[in-house]
């Protein structure tokens, strides 16, 4: 394999692919590999090492729960696939590529010695996971093992014919990859490869439905009779069908896995027209939805209007709400009771004047949310 390594490189240096890699905890070396061959401008974009668990924090958007972890590498590789589809030119063949390692260390190291690679494309993600024999390396040997499963997993992705990584292994060694379906439009979404799947409630998926006209966004974790309720009096309002929005893509949360979005779009079945999406704002969902009325929590106006959730930066709130103007975009707005108790409504809420008909309030007497997801949820676990 020697002898045809630096063929492999140049051969995914050719390979028409555009990469961001993002690698931590070991083998890092990979990114000196793929340089070491030229012409490495071709395929790789940016490759990062958030070593440090607040930059990986930082990178991922959220903290996730084990770094060295299937999870984990699944979100970096779907992070650096976002990544890549900002910095390439449309239209580019798009990989993002995730590796978390926990290797010898200077202290005793109580779990295995193993990596996690994800590499996700425009026909899904894939996940190699390789757990070694401990103490029969060093923390170099080791380092330059997982450098080369790294190269390997991308040279797969960039559809370059090259070993498998279990071949890097001896033979008592663990190697396993799962791979996610390629044609699966839920899975090319969580990829990136797609914007927007909407689910009818027959379960039928469609790629390019005409969008909805009347928008309720949420998680549903799980969907309860408030968000029916709420749905179906802001269809009444509008006199318009209402669809579902779920982003697998959130602001601060975790990225939503395949299985997930699927666990969660069951509870619509037969009931509700649903849009997967991988819009996290109001301000990503109007593109997606050009003159909809989207209907929100008055605590989720709030934070609309809100300058600190654009970063402290007033110009940029008003560009955002302006944007969402311009494309006819609007929002019903349900009083909320928060779990506190406190009840607020649209007239709580200092929206600026030159935005003020962008939010039409919902009577209290017509809807009035009590109860959330995640009340639900606490219920749930404590239900005898």
């Amino acid at each position: 394999m020697d002898v045809s390594w630096p063929q492999t490189i140049a051969a995914m240096h050719a390979s028409g692919r555009q990469a961001v890699l993002a690698i931590t905890g070991g083998g890092s070396g990979a990114i000196a590999e793929l340089l070491r061959v030229p012409g490495g401008s071709r395929l790789l974009l940016e490759a990062v090492v958030p070593y440090d668990p607040r930059a990986l924090t930082t990178f991922l958007g959220f903290e996730p729960e084990q770094a060295c972890s299937v999870e984990t590498a699944w979100a970096m590789a779907q992070r650096s696939r976002e990544r890549a589809a900002k910095l390439a030119p449309t239209g580019a063949q798009l990989v993002g590529l995730g590796a978390t390692a926990g290797l010898v260390t200077d202290r005793p190291r109580q779990g295995e010695h193993r990596c996690h690679i994800a590499v996700a494309t425009g026909a899904g993600t894939d996940v190699h996971s390789i757990v070694l024999a401990k103490g029969r390396r060093d923390r170099p040997a080791e380092e330059d093992l997982v450098a080369r499963a790294i190269v390997l997993c991308l040279a797969k992705g960039c559809g370059v014919d090259a070993p498998s990584p279990r071949v890097l292994l001896d033979a008592d060694e663990r190697y396993t990859e799962a791979a996610a379906a390629a044609n699966d439009p839920i899975d090319r979404l969580v990829a990136g490869s797609l914007d927007r799947v909407t689910a009818w409630p027959d379960g039928q998926l469609v790629q390019s439905a005409p969008p909805p006209r009347v928008v309720l966004p949420g998680s549903f974790n799980p969907l309860h009779a408030g968000h029916l309720l709420l749905a179906r009096v802001a269809e009444e309002m509008r006199q318009l069908p209402i669809a579902f929005e779920i982003s697998v893509i959130n602001v601060d949360k975790p990225p939503l896995a395949a299985d997930e979005v699927r666990s969660r779009l069951e509870q619509f079945a037969w009931r509700a027209r649903v849009e997967l999406t991988r819009a996290p704002t109001f301000l990503e969902k109007s593109r997606l939805f050009p003159g909809a009325t989207f209907v929100v929590g008055a605590d989720t106006a709030e934070r609309l209007v809100a300058t600190r959730y654009y970063s402290g930066d007033e110009e940029r709130k008003a560009a955002a709400l302006q944007e969402i103007a311009d494309r006819a975009g609007c929002f019903l707005v349900a009083v909320r009771a928060d779990s506190t108790g406190r009840v607020r409504s649209l007239a709580d809420i200092a929206v600026p004047a030159r935005f003020a008909h962008l939010f039409t309030p919902i009577p209290e007497s017509r809807f009035r949310l009590d109860s959330s997801s995640s009340d639900v949820r606490a219920r749930r676990r404590t239900a005898p």
